[in-house]
């Protein structure tokens, strides 16, 4: 679960709670919180305490790991046993439960404590409808993944608007699974982000914009070249964000040193310039996307949606 500060009373008492306990479960508990702080779930820390809130749905702090919890409500059970076992092998740390009666899906839902639900469109219409109710129900509401038998059955699904924030279609093999699982946590755990602009006007605009989009991000800022790269050497950055008119090296040049230096770095470039032209450069010299300002959140998830492999729900 995600951890914020109480206020002064709430970080009394949790203060009191959190060093009130044998020296090795104190040393466990400080741990986790480095990890979540690692993992971008801590939202705020008030001198040392911390409370729990469910910023990220069930994100959950066990012991030393922190980890997504994860409910496939599947008609087949080999379906769901194969999503498992891609949830074991998966980067980010996850527990997925599978189920195939939608009672029981519902009881699980109703708890609060899911942060991604995948659904098997081959379900009965009318129990989908429940569970995606349901979910919606809960005070942190997961992100709800439809998992369509084919890609055509995926686009038909993503054109008609289907209430959910993916769709994807059922893996074959368990890494398979497992690549779904890593792509479809991006919509809850933070992807880090460098944004590059020489106006610091321009860099709080699109912080703005990055901040509205439907996918969690961790923002950090460069004034120019030597500044990005700087950053981008010193640490892991998901995506670079990077205006294209900028003094010292063009837009061009600093996509061919971060791809250069750290080539799975996702760069997307930004400009105002009206040059056509650009855009099949830009894509050409390796960059994921290209955006034209003024652009706005929607736009973010498109590029989001496309990177990480998903299909968005027409809106």
């Amino acid at each position: 679960m995600g951890w914020r500060a109480g206020g002064p009373n709430g970080t009394q008492k949790a203060c009191s709670s959190l060093f009130a306990a044998p020296p090795a479960i104190i040393k466990a508990r400080l741990h986790a919180i480095r990890e979540c702080l690692a993992w971008g779930v801590v939202t705020a820390i008030g001198g040392a305490a911390c409370r729990p809130v469910g910023i990220l749905g069930a994100m959950r702090m066990s012991g030393e790991i922190i980890s997504l919890r994860m409910l496939a409500v599947f008609g087949s059970e080999r379906d769901g046993e194969l999503m498992r076992q891609g949830a074991t092998l998966a980067a980010i740390p996850g527990e997925l439960t599978p189920v195939t009666a939608t009672a029981a899906a519902r009881s699980v839902l109703a708890e609060g404590k899911i942060d991604i639900a995948f659904l098997d469109t081959t379900i009965a219409a009318r129990d989908k409808q429940q569970l995606i109710a349901a979910a919606g129900a809960t005070q942190h509401p997961p992100c709800v993944i439809l998992v369509a038998p084919t890609s055509r059955d995926a686009a038909d699904l993503a054109a008609a608007g289907a209430a959910a924030d993916g769709i994807v279609v059922m893996p074959a093999k368990v890494p398979d699974a497992k690549t779904l699982i890593e792509r479809c946590s991006r919509l809850r755990v933070p992807s880090r982000v460098l944004m590059v602009d020489d106006s610091s006007t321009m860099r709080s605009i699109v912080r703005k914009i990055l901040a509205g989009c439907r996918f969690p991000l961790n923002i950090a800022e460069a004034n120019g070249d030597i500044d990005a790269l700087k950053q981008v050497g010193a640490g892991k950055f998901d995506f670079v964000f990077l205006d294209y008119n900028m003094p010292g090296l063009n837009g061009f040049e600093m996509l061919a040193e971060i791809k250069r230096q750290f080539p799975r770095i996702g760069v997307v470039m930004m400009t105002s310039a009206q040059d056509e032209a650009l855009a099949e450069r830009a894509r050409a010299a390796g960059a994921a996307a290209f955006l034209k300002k003024p652009f706005y959140p929607s736009d973010i998830d498109a590029v989001l949606y496309g990177v990480f492999g998903l299909r968005a729900p027409a809106r």
